[in-house]
């Protein structure tokens, strides 16, 4: 009876084994769970980002630790030939653990970041590239560990992906034009993503949505998503009016020709009327000017600046401008001219009899 029992005395220590995980594993929840409310009343990105990292391959981890032991005493006892994997199998759990621990970490930083749960400013578009950066970085890392760790020899793989890497070359070659597109477009960032950007080259105009390494996607006013593949963008002229200083107000207004003795009034007050306005900007170019005799007005140009460069802000400003230039013209007494035709007759001579 006392030898059966000493035969399966591994059980009693997998039991312990697993019961002292499982308790290690709440601890670990509770302390977790402390540190969130914590994190919660601070600003600081980080240590949000890290216990939210942190949760899921804490958790796994240690499952993985305390199973491996337990299966290591398993295999003590019970020998197969599985059980001599379990040093190795574990080492590649771990590794891959650190790996995804560190791509939640980053994916979370960088989500902090283009939220705004900082008071740093940080451009989006660079958040996201230096990202995707580490995180395909932090991935190669972990193969090539992994690979260490079942034995293989990781300058012989790096020597095999150089020779490999020419002939992928070669295959892929639309696949990297879009990849050091998507470079070129993070280095010199001629757009970022919530930009409003078109080009005069081609018919693309709308809001930048997402910059991946293939491909951009943009969203026209109309809501229909354009995917362009990040190599266009080489050979593409592209404006981006989302960093516009000011928006222009530049129109060409009409007086009756019979009205020509008001203009210079008119001008002089609609010039004050502008350098007076909150919403235009004074430090760019003002310009109120008679310009020209038309075919069926005298016509003079308002030039000026707006202080937003916001679409509807900039219409609602508009919008006031030129209903007070209506306003000053009736005030003189003047009206806008429309296109008019002068037909004169001429009488024709009376015939004597």
């Amino acid at each position: 009876m006392t030898e059966n029992f000493a035969g399966f005395g591994w059980v009693l220590e997998v039991f312990a084994i697993l019961l002292v995980t499982a308790i290690v594993r709440l601890a670990s929840k509770v302390f977790l769970d402390r540190a969130q409310q914590r994190a919660d009343q601070t600003h600081n990105l980080w240590d949000d980002a890290l216990v939210h990292a942190g949760r899921r391959p804490l958790s796994l981890g240690i499952w993985v630790i305390g199973i491996s032991f337990a299966a290591q005493i398993v295999g003590a006892d019970q020998p197969a030939e599985i059980f001599s994997l379990v040093s190795e199998l574990r080492d590649v759990a771990v590794v891959w653990i650190l790996i995804w621990f560190s791509l939640r970490f980053i994916r979370q930083v960088e989500l902090n970041v283009i939220n705004g749960h900082h008071s740093v400013s940080v451009d989006k578009t660079t958040a996201a590239a230096v990202g995707k950066l580490l995180r395909a970085a932090i991935t190669i890392t972990g193969v090539l560990l992994v690979l260490q760790a079942f034995g293989f020899s990781i300058s012989g793989v790096l020597a095999f992906g150089g020779i490999g890497g020419i002939a992928i070359g070669f295959a892929a070659r639309d696949l990297l034009a879009n990849f050091f597109g998507a470079l070129m477009i993070f280095l010199d960032r001629p757009f970022s993503v919530g930009d409003w950007i078109r080009s005069p080259d081609r018919d693309i105009e709308g809001t930048v949505e997402d910059i991946g390494w293939r491909i951009t996607r943009i969203r026209t006013f109309d809501k229909r998503p354009i995917y362009i593949p990040n190599s266009i963008f080489n050979s593409l002229t592209v404006e981006n009016p989302s960093r516009m200083s000011n928006r222009r107000i530049y129109e060409t207004l009409g007086l009756r020709y019979e009205d020509i003795l008001q203009m210079h009034s008119i001008v002089n007050e609609v010039r004050q009327m502008l350098q007076d306005h909150p919403e235009i900007d004074q430090q760019q170019t003002l310009m109120v000017n008679f310009d020209a005799f038309g075919e069926s007005a005298v016509e003079f140009f308002v030039y000026a600046f707006t202080k937003t460069t916001g679409w509807q802000a900039f219409h609602h400003i508009k919008q006031d401008v030129l209903l007070k230039i209506g306003e000053i013209v009736a005030r003189h007494g003047a009206e806008m001219a429309f296109p008019t035709r002068t037909l004169h007759i001429q009488a024709e001579p009376e015939i004597s009899e």
